[in-house]
């Protein structure tokens, strides 16, 4: 009898779910033409976390977004003067227990036009008929009013990350109360602009406003669904830092010819210390550097297991013959912490190049870490190996004497960099989520322990005590970070009814 029950209310929670995903949808394909503007608008504001005046341009065009809606949007600055604002709102429900804060961020990566496809510009949203990598042309015709194919990609910086998760997240909310639909748990809207430069300021604003941002969960739609299309719910984030490097030869460039084999070349010798860090399987030398790996769950490896396997199709897409990582399946290998090499420059290449023995060369590293992994730590085992290699570091451009005194000198910087983090998955909080957003779709979602991707989550944690679930809502071939940056429109639309059904969570 009482299985008998369970299985009618659970059938009752299921029609009512995707009635409202109905409800949303049919919200969305009454005034898509509408949204798809205000969307375009917002995009076509420059999104650079340095240019701070374009950026507060973006925090006055959400709050707009905002008292549109019914939401009275407020700043949040941090202690210090000068602080990138985040946007708040909130809207409290009636008889509701729980309450949920939103999250996403509206500043992006830096941007260099030239590098953008033909009649692609980052600022400029177009529609493109399918990715410009896989011959997607520019749809010329298209003009507001007309129909908007699912399948199109929008371009422009910002377009998949973050601004769609302000986009979707405040029109599901719109599409549930203008479709008289109540929300389950009281809603708190916080929109940061300075995740891409490392939330330098983030914890400030989290103790300063520590009370207004009270809560059961937070949700943070950042980051791209699984390769297989299907929808995902992420339970970490590993964390990151850039260490910055710089190798110096002789003062000023030589003549390889006069100088050959005798004047020391900085661009070998930045080769040879990377190379020592790495073996041909791609497993990091640097003493220590997986020591620290806190180890899954039983039911982490048992959510892993059954995400899909896409490495065969990744393969053909990205022309990949042999991955790195010896054989490990992919989404193990994304359990663990990396070193990676985001950019090398040492005088010039192509029609540029000239016949010359360097002054410097220099590169950018990239430490992705994971739980149990602390970022001061994993610095000084990096900062350890070169000093291994023979270097002496120093944290400034050589003076004449430490030239003539140490024979081999490295310039080491570092960025803001933070600890991953971990929430997990059988909180009933989490386990909510996943009900939810399964509500949305009859195909099984994707549960993973943790998304390949950084953000400063720990924060959330350790300042606020509060618990963390990622749900993202763009494409993953969406080019973020890069030239051509897209977003499906599609997933626009998903997204709505994804952010939407959990605002209804039980």
């Amino acid at each position: 009898m009482k299985k008998t029950v369970l299985l009618v209310l659970i059938s009752v929670i299921s029609t009512r779910a995707q009635t409202v995903t109905e409800q949303v949808r049919q919200y969305r394909k009454a005034h898509e033409t509408a949204l798809m503007d205000e969307y375009r608008q917002f995009l076509s504001i420059p999104n650079v976390s340095s240019d701070s005046v374009n950026i507060r341009k973006n925090a006055t065009f959400i709050m707009q977004m905002m008292k549109q809606r019914g939401i009275q949007p407020i700043l949040l600055d941090g202690a210090k003067p000068g602080t990138t604002p985040a946007v708040f709102g909130e809207m409290k429900v009636p008889g509701a227990q729980k309450t949920v804060i939103f999250y996403a961020h509206y500043d992006g990566q830096p941007v260099n036009p030239k590098q953008w496809a033909d009649g692609l510009q980052p600022f400029t949203p177009v529609f493109v008929t399918a990715p410009v990598e896989q011959g997607g042309k520019i749809v010329t015709t298209y003009k507001s009013g007309d129909a908007i194919d699912p399948n199109w990609r929008l371009t422009g910086r910002g377009s998949a990350d973050d601004k769609a998760g302000v986009m979707t997240i405040l029109n599901a909310y719109d599409a549930l109360v203008k479709s008289k639909i109540t929300p389950t748990v009281n809603l708190k809207f916080f929109f940061e602009g300075e995740e891409e430069v490392g939330s330098t300021h983030l914890g400030e604003i989290f103790e300063k406003h520590r009370d207004k941002l009270a809560s059961d969960l937070w949700i943070i739609a950042d980051g791209p669904r699984h390769v297989s299309g299907k929808r995902i719910v992420q339970f970490g984030v590993r964390g990151d830092v850039n260490m910055h490097l710089t190798v110096y030869g002789p003062k000023r460039p030589l003549h390889s010819g006069n100088y050959g084999n005798w004047a020391p070349n900085p661009a070998w010798r930045l080769v040879k210390l990377l190379a020592s860090m790495k073996d041909d399987d791609d497993k990091v030398l640097i003493k220590g550097f997986y020591d620290d790996v806190a180890p899954l769950s039983a039911s982490e490896k048992q959510a892993l297991a059954k995400v899909p396997n896409m490495e065969a199709a990744l393969k053909q897409e990205l022309g990949i013959a042999k991955p790195d990582g010896n054989g490990t399946p992919f989404v193990e290998l994304l359990m663990r912490p990396t070193l990676n090499i985001n950019g090398f420059q040492s005088a010039n290449v192509g029609a540029m190049a000239g016949n010359v023995i360097p002054a410097k060369a220099e590169a950018v590293l990239d430490l992705r870490l994971v739980r149990g992994n602390d970022v001061t730590r994993q610095i000084g085992r990096v900062r350890d190996h070169i000093q291994g290699q023979g270097y002496q570091i120093i944290d400034h451009d050589p003076t004449d004497a430490e030239r003539q005194q140490y024979p081999k000198l490295i310039k080491i910087t570092q960025g803001h960099g933070y600890n991953a983090q971990r929430t997990p998955l059988d909180l009933p909080v989490a386990q909510s989520v996943i009900k939810a957003v399964q509500s949305t779709t009859a195909e099984p979602i994707v549960i993973s322990p943790s998304s390949g991707g950084s953000l400063p989550l720990y924060l959330f944690e350790s300042v606020l005590k509060a618990n963390v679930v990622s749900v993202p809502v763009v494409n993953y071939d969406n080019n973020q970070h890069a030239e051509n940056e897209n977003v499906k429109v599609q997933y626009l639309w998903e997204g709505m009814e994804i952010m939407a059904a959990i605002m209804l969570m039980k």
